[in-house]
């Protein structure tokens, strides 16, 4: 048996309120809408990953999302123009990530991020 994806189920009672931030911030495309549930994706072939966490890193709380973008500042200006507020960063931290954390319009913690080049030689 090989696992083929992990999926984030996050409860809300207004589904449609993850536009907001997912579609329209994040720009990723609504691949499922039943009412009840709105899924979004990339489109691209993700990795399977989770993770368990006692700490978020650097005395953060833990975040249900991380979402790794490729263009940190892109994403960060997006943010800012959407009007949502950043609760932590933008911050390069030791372990090789710039990071910021947001939380979505139905309350979820985020962290949004971006793995940081190693100096050349």
């Amino acid at each position: 048996m090989r696992v083929q994806r992990i999926v984030a189920n996050i409860e809300s009672t207004d589904v449609a309120k993850a536009d907001a931030f997912y579609r329209d911030v994040l720009g990723l495309a609504l691949a499922m809408d039943q009412g009840w549930i709105r899924t979004y994706t990339s489109g691209e072939k993700m990795t399977v990953q989770v993770s368990f966490a006692t700490e978020g890193g650097s005395g953060t709380p833990v975040p249900p999302l991380s979402i790794e973008v490729d263009d940190l500042e892109e994403a960060l200006r997006r943010v800012k123009d959407a009007g949502i507020r950043v609760e932590y960063g933008p911050q390069s931290e030791p372990w090789g990530v710039r990071r910021f954390y947001v939380r979505d319009p139905l309350g979820t913690l985020i962290n949004v991020l971006q793995h940081e080049e190693a100096d050349p030689p």
